[in-house]
Order: structure tokens, then sequence, then C-alpha cells
């Protein structure tokens, strides 16, 4: 996957996109090139992990590799859960003692979210099926996003996604379900988003005021945003319900090769009390692709 490629074009690939209608996932950075993983990973068949985080992975990343087959190398490491599934795909992972961690469907999209009037009614009802959907399941997590600003001031995006999440956050809070809002770039990967720093996500939260509804803080959007990452989390982490990883530049490995601590970022997130899932979200380079997961989970398995 070249640069000039992404999360759309990936997730097209595993079919959790269909032709105009799709998560809208544009332009995403990421090396095309593989590397031989470290001869430790080769050797690791599974890690001893210490309990402290529920890590899970987006399948997106993955798309290569049939989900059944993902699903049982991700087992194996230890993971509890996996991102960014269709409902047809939940039972696929159950069978191997994962959960979906975080809910979604074909129709949610980047650049068409709530922020705009127009798309209320129909993304209300597409996502009114998908929250009892996942409710039946027992799926916690629920991905929403603003859609891009196109010329909308932050008050007027704030302003319109309030009113077009409201009735769902209601049917949310009734079946147990958090709405999860994720923040994105908008100076590399996803041009004019409008969710795309940490303190408007915090203002919609703040507008809506309802524990079922919250962030999906990703750790190298965010990075590529503004920066200061630990402080943001400990300032807003009343406001996350979920967490992804990626190395940055990049979204590749999340080792020495980038410029994230990510051990220090985990331990920060857990002095929060923070209880939910960090998701692995980098594209791998390694020709193992499980060999890159592995090691990823296992630097952000840090002791607390």
């Amino acid at each position: 996957m070249g640069h000039s490629n992404g999360r759309r074009t990936a997730l097209k690939n595993i079919a959790l996109a269909t032709s105009g209608a799709s998560l809208g996932l544009t332009a995403l950075s990421c090396k095309t090139e593989t590397k031989e993983e470290p001869e430790e990973l080769l050797r690791e068949e599974a890690i001893a992990l210490k309990g402290n985080i529920n890590h899970a992975a987006c399948y997106w990343c993955y798309g290569s590799m049939p989900l059944e087959s993902f699903a049982q190398g991700a087992a194996a490491i230890g993971l509890k859960g996996i991102d960014l599934l269709k409902p047809e795909e939940w039972d696929t992972v159950e069978q191997y003692g994962l959960k979906c961690s975080v809910a979604t469907d074909t129709f949610a999209n980047i650049e068409n979210g709530f922020n705009d009037p127009a798309n209320h009614a129909d993304l209300q009802a597409k996502y009114a099926g998908l929250i009892d959907k996942a409710a039946a399941k027992g799926i916690k997590n629920v991905i929403v996003f603003s859609g891009n600003r196109r010329e909308l001031s932050d008050e007027e995006g704030i302003a319109n996604c309030a009113e077009g999440l409201q009735p769902l956050v209601k049917q949310a809070e009734e079946k147990g379900v958090i709405l999860i809002m994720e923040l994105l770039n908008s100076k590399v990967d996803h041009k004019d988003y409008q969710c795309d720093h940490t303190a408007w996500g915090a203002q919609l939260c703040e507008r809506i005021g309802s524990e079922h509804f919250k962030l999906l803080y990703d750790i190298y959007h965010m990075q590529i945003m503004e920066g200061d990452v630990i402080r943001t989390i400990r300032d807003y982490n009343q406001y996350i319900a979920h967490y992804h990883t990626g190395g940055v530049p990049g979204r590749n490995e999340i080792n020495d090769s980038q410029e994230l601590n990510y051990p220090a970022i985990m331990k920060a997130i857990l002095d929060t009390g923070y209880t939910g899932y960090v998701a692995q979200e980098f594209i791998p380079t390694y020709d193992d692709k499980l060999a890159a997961l592995r090691e990823g989970v296992r630097i952000c398995d840090v002791q607390y």
C-alpha cells in the first residue's frame, strides 16, 4: 500500500466499503516495503501478557488475511478484541474468544457525517439498527464520525452533530452502548475532517452531556494534529472511551523507528483509571504481519 493509498482503499479491499457508501476513509500515509521482523519475534508464538491493557487490533490493517486466520492469530497473541467489524463478521471472531471491540457498518462515513443536517435522517435510521445489533451481542462501542467541515464553523459543527446524535445517544443509553466519535487528523490523511482536535470533541461531549457519547482518541492522528499526547490524555480522559495506536510518521510499527514513546503513553492511560481497549491500528511492514502485531502488543503491555 503506497503513500497515496490509505484506510479507504484498505477497507474496500476487505469489503468495509461499498461504492458511494463507505467508511469514507481518505488517503493514509504508509510504506509499501516489507521488512524482515526481528528473530525474537519469529521465535515468539505467544506473549505472557501482564493483564493491565485490554489489547485489540483493527482488522483493516491486516485485510490481506482472511478474518478467520487473523482472529485465530490474534487470539494466540492474547488479544481480547478486534475493531471496526461489521455485524456479519462478529460471529467469526467470537469463535476464537474475541469480541468486536468497535462496531461499524458500510454506511459509516468519515466525510459525510453528523455535522451536516442533510445526513441526519439516513444516519439515524441506519445507526439505530446497528446500535440494536451491537447491544444484542454485548458490544459496547459503536463508531461515528463528524464529517468534513465544508466551511462550517466549530460552533456550527458542534450544534449540528449534537442535534443529529441526540436521539441515537438516548437509544445508546437505553441499550448500554457507547457512541464514540473518532478524532482524525486533517493535516495528512483526512483533509477537512472536522473532529480533528481533542478540545473540539470534548466540547461536543459536553454539549451532548451523556456518558454514552465519548471520543475515540487515535494517538497517531492526534500526534500529527496537536502533539502533547500524555498531557492531553490526562486533561481529557473523562471524554475518552477507546484508543488507537500507530507509528508517527507513516502509521507503521510503533517500535523505535518512530517518534512516540508508547510505553509511557500506555502508563499515562492506565494512570487515568482506564479499563477499555487499546487497539493497534498501524500498517505492518514486516513480512510476517502477526509478528508485527505481537511486537506492538508487547510494547504496549506495560507494568502498572
